[in-house]
C-alpha cells in the first residue's frame, strides 16, 4: 500500500511568494507605480497581487490615497515580519549563486572584540592572497542561539565544544595586563604603580550580556589577584567607566581616557604600533582560560574553508 504524505498545513497556509514580493515593494515605496517599476512589472499586476494577498489574509494591508498608499496596522505588522525573511532568502540565494560561479563563500563567526581588534587589521592580507573567497563575517556575543539559517564554517570564541560535528583548535590562553595611551601615562605618572592605577580613571569590562564569551576578568578580579583592594578607591577620585563592549574600552584607552585591561592577543598590535603602553609589568596569566577555533568537519574537504582556518591558526 502506498503511504501518502499528510498535507503540510504550514506550507498550505503560506501566502504566494510573488504576492509577498509585490507587497514588500509597495510597502517600501508606498506607491504601487514605483513598486511596479522596481519589480519590472505593470502597476495592474502589483494591484492584483495586493488584492489577492489581502483576500488571503482577510485584512486590508493598505489605505489607498489616490496614487499613494499607507500601511494599515495589519500591513505594518506583516511588513516587519516579511522584509527580514525576504532579505535572508535573497542573501542565501546570492551566496549559492556566487558559489556556483567560482566564488567560494566562507562564514566566520566571532566576537566583536576579535573582529575589530584582531581580524580587521590582518584581513586585507588574507583577502588579497585569496581573491576567490568571499568572506561572510558574523559578529555576535550569542553563539548558542544564532539566527536560523546561520551555519558558520568557523567559530572563534572561548567555547571548545560549541556544536556537534566541529573540531576544536586552541589558539591562546589569557594574558591580561593594564594598558593606557602614552599621553595618559605622561599626564598621570602615578599609574606606574598598582596603587596609582587603582586610584586612576579605569575602563572596566562589564559582564552583562557576555555569558557566552566567558570574559569574567574585570578590574576587581585583576586587582584581587594582585592583592590590591579596589574598595579603598577614593570616592571622590577619578571616574570608573563600565562597558560590556571591549572594543569600545580599548578605543577609549587609545584616546587617553583611562587605563583598561588588555588581553595580550588583542592589544599587542596596538602596543607594537605605540598607540598603547604597559604602565606596569604586572599581569594575570590565566592558562585555564583558552580561546579556540572550532571548525565544521563537514568542510574538511572544502579548500576555501581550510585556507581560512589554516591562516588564522598560523597567526597564533
Amino acid at each position: 500500500m502506498v503511504k501518502h504524505t499528510e498535507p503540510d498545513q504550514s506550507l498550505i497556509q503560506m501566502p504566494s511568494l510573488r504576492a509577498v514580493k509585490a507587497f514588500v515593494a509597495a510597502a517600501k515605496y508606498l506607491n504601487f507605480t514605483r513598486a511596479a517599476e522596481a519589480l519590472c512589472v505593470t502597476q495592474a499586476a502589483i494591484s492584483k497581487q495586493i488584492r489577492e494577498l489581502e483576500s488571503f489574509m482577510g485584512a486590508e494591508l493598505f489605505i489607498r490615497h489616490g496614487r499613494t498608499v499607507q500601511l494599515t496596522p495589519e500591513g505594518a505588522i506583516f511588513f516587519d515580519a516579511v522584509q527580514l525573511s525576504l532579505s535572508n532568502i535573497s542573501q542565501v540565494s546570492a551566496r549559492i549563486r556566487r558559489q556556483n560561479k567560482g566564488k567560494r563563500v566562507v562564514t566566520l563567526c566571532c566576537t566583536p572584540a576579535f573582529s575589530g581588534l584582531w581580524l580587521t587589521p590582518r584581513l586585507p592580507q588574507f583577502l588579497a592572497g585569496n581573491p576567490d573567497i568571499d568572506l561572510n563575517l558574523v559578529v555576535t556575543q550569542n553563539f548558542v542561539t544564532l539566527e536560523p539559517g546561520v551555519q558558520p564554517d568557523i567559530f572563534v570564541n572561548k567555547l571548545s565544544k560549541i556544536r556537534e560535528g566541529y573540531s576544536s583548535h586552541p589558539l591562546a590562553y589569557d594574558v591580561i595586563y593594564p594598558v593606557c595611551s602614552p599621553s595618559f601615562l605622561a599626564q598621570h605618572p602615578e599609574v606606574v604603580t598598582l596603587d596609582g592605577i587603582s586610584q586612576s580613571a579605569l575602563l572596566n569590562l562589564s559582564p552583562y550580556g557576555r555569558s557566552q564569551i566567558a570574559e569574567h576578568v574585570d578590574w576587581h578580579v585583576w586587582f584581587e589577584y594582585h592583592n590590591v583592594d579596589l574598595g579603598t578607591r577614593v570616592a571622590a577620585g577619578a571616574q570608573l567607566l563600565h562597558s560590556n563592549d571591549y572594543g569600545s574600552l580599548v578605543q577609549l584607552a587609545v584616546q587617553g581616557q583611562g587605563v583598561a585591561l588588555g588581553w595580550h592577543y588583542l592589544v599587542n598590535p596596538l602596543i607594537e604600533e605605540g598607540k598603547l603602553v604597559r604602565p606596569v609589568a604586572h599581569e594575570l596569566v590565566h592558562k585555564d582560560s583558552q580561546h579556540f577555533l572550532t571548525f565544521n568537519e563537514q568542510k574538511k574537504d572544502d579548500d576555501a574553508c581550510c585556507r581560512l582556518r589554516d591562516w588564522i591558526l598560523s597567526k597564533f
